[in-house]
């Protein structure tokens, strides 16, 4: 297996010796896919369903969403993530429980990439941590950074232990290929306004309500994360939580990390536990948020509505008072002892 090398972050575009790094990580973990689809049935199965599965393009409140139906997923839509459930059951992303056939490619020495047996893109990735650690995001934001400018080929994505992570008790990262996602490509369409800069980072927020936004854009790691801690230290921790409940989606092009912050207010929404005709199984994660609902109910899939997508997000973001104070305080410069923040806002 190849090794990865660390780079210099501070660095506006990578050197030489890390283009080639960047090719060769690409190339090896198309060769992965390819081996994997091969020679394990489960994973050559899901992703050759993935031809089959319907696709529905809604229109909510002028911004384009699209509805898949895939059934592979009720693995995720169903998950039980509470406490006993997780106690009671083994961790399928620790080394010694994956099955003997899932193979994987080390990253930064304590990453694995894998092969996601149960696809939503055509090409999907889970990257867990090696160690069993809780899924945090504050301590691994330049990992997902590092990742995103490492895999060309793919958008990086995390989701919060109670915002869609189906193993909230093990670190990780999921990557599926770029362009996927509608927000890809939308978002500067959408900006509604700039919320600060820093260095040479701006943070922007987005008129795409009841979804909430925000995008930062930076071509260094650097000031990419102190926007980021701007904004994890302006959330809301609820009673009982480790971390504010977000999605995060981030991807490199152009000499730039795109970064899309998801701020959260529930996990799920009342339609998701409601009984008869009211019943959806929908658990927004973030690539609903980004875009691309995952119905792996075919019912839900015929039913499901522009309003009924409106209604989720509604209920799963946060509302537009609450957010308008999230960017007020982002824009007072919360400061903390480590990352003193020059914030420039106007």
């Amino acid at each position: 297996m190849q090794a990865i090398h660390k780079w210099n972050a501070s660095n506006k575009q990578p050197t030489k010796n890390q283009s080639v790094t960047r090719t060769n990580m690409n190339q090896t973990i198309n060769n992965l896919l390819t081996s994997q689809l091969d020679t394990w049935e489960m994973a050559h199965d899901n992703y050759a369903a993935l031809s089959q599965v319907q696709i529905k393009e809604l229109d909510v409140n002028g911004i384009p969403y699209k509805v898949q139906f895939n059934p592979a997923r009720i693995v995720s839509s169903g998950a039980k993530v509470d406490t006993q459930s997780i106690k009671r059951r083994k961790c399928f992303l620790c080394p010694a429980n994956l099955p003997p056939i899932q193979k994987g490619i080390p990253f930064e020495g304590h990453y694995n990439i894998l092969v996601n047996p149960f696809p939503i893109f055509p090409r999907h990735l889970t990257i867990p941590e090696v160690a069993h650690v809780d899924q945090r995001i504050a301590c691994r934001f330049k990992d997902m950074l590092a990742l995103a400018h490492t895999l060309k080929d793919y958008t990086i994505f995390y989701n919060g232990p109670k915002c869609g992570a189906s193993a909230p008790d093990h670190a990780h990262f999921q990557a599926g290929n770029k362009g996927f996602m509608p927000i890809e490509k939308d978002w500067r369409a959408q900006v509604a306004g700039k919320v600060i800069d820093y260095g040479e980072a701006t943070l922007r927020w987005l008129n795409d309500a009841p979804r909430t936004t925000l995008v930062i854009e930076s071509p260094r790691m650097k000031d990419a994360t102190a926007l980021f801690d701007a904004i994890y230290h302006s959330l809301e921790i609820k009673p009982g939580d480790d971390e504010p409940m977000m999605n995060v989606l981030a991807w490199y092009e152009d000499g730039k990390w795109i970064v899309c912050v998801f701020p959260r207010d529930k996990h799920r929404p009342a339609c998701y536990t409601a009984e008869g005709d009211a019943n959806l199984l929908s658990s927004p994660a973030s690539v609903d948020l980004g875009g691309v609902f995952i119905t792996p109910v075919e019912k839900d899939f015929l039913k499901i509505t522009a309003t009924d997508v409106a209604r989720i997000l509604s209920e799963v973001c946060l509302s537009a008072e609450e957010f308008r104070k999230v960017r007020e305080r982002i824009r007072g410069g919360r400061k903390d002892s480590e990352n003193d923040l020059d914030l420039k806002s106007n």
